[in-house]
């Protein structure tokens, strides 16, 4: 296993949508190890391969539910309900959180890595953590979900920090 780098802000593979997997081989398998274990050195919840430059839909994640990681390979969304606002973060826009809006409940149907269908669904963190996934999937970033004048002043921020402007107090 191995801990990856992962992809920040800026970078075009996380802007992509993740090409579908066609065959679950060792690749995927061991994807799906470094992954896992990327995700927790971070510390995340959830990883998405494009955050790790590869550009297939696979993700992992954790709820902190006491079930442990969990993979999706090929997930869609197949149902949300409700409305809620929460502070999110993501792993490739560190150190920064923004209340977002997303469904309440969400049900995601995918593949595991043996090839079954398998279906997850929950609110609170593991729905947030399923549709967040989902969004690097197909190149939708947290930013993109903020009103238009919040994600102005979101860019305008990591635009700053980019360019060495923002003064650490």
């Amino acid at each position: 296993m191995a801990i990856l780098p992962i992809r920040t802000f800026g970078d075009p593979v996380l802007r992509t949508p993740a090409t579908p997997v066609a065959t679950i081989d060792d690749a995927v398998r061991k994807l799906v190890e470094d992954m896992i274990e990327t995700m927790y050195d971070a510390p995340g919840v959830g990883l998405a391969a494009p955050q790790i430059g590869v550009s297939r839909r696979v993700a992992v994640f954790d709820a902190q539910d006491g079930l442990g990681p969990r993979v999706m390979i090929n997930p869609e969304l197949v149902e949300t309900a409700e409305s809620w606002e929460f502070e999110e973060g993501c792993l490739s826009v560190p150190g920064h959180f923004w209340t977002i809006s997303r469904p309440g409940f969400a049900r995601v149907r995918a593949l595991d890595l043996d090839g079954n269908i398998v279906e997850y669904a929950g609110d609170e963190l593991l729905g947030r953590v399923l549709q967040h996934e989902l969004d690097h999937l197909d190149g939708i970033l947290l930013l993109d979900r903020l009103p238009r004048r919040t994600r102005r002043q979101a860019l305008a921020q990591l635009r700053d920090e980019a360019l060495g402007l923002v003064v650490e107090e």
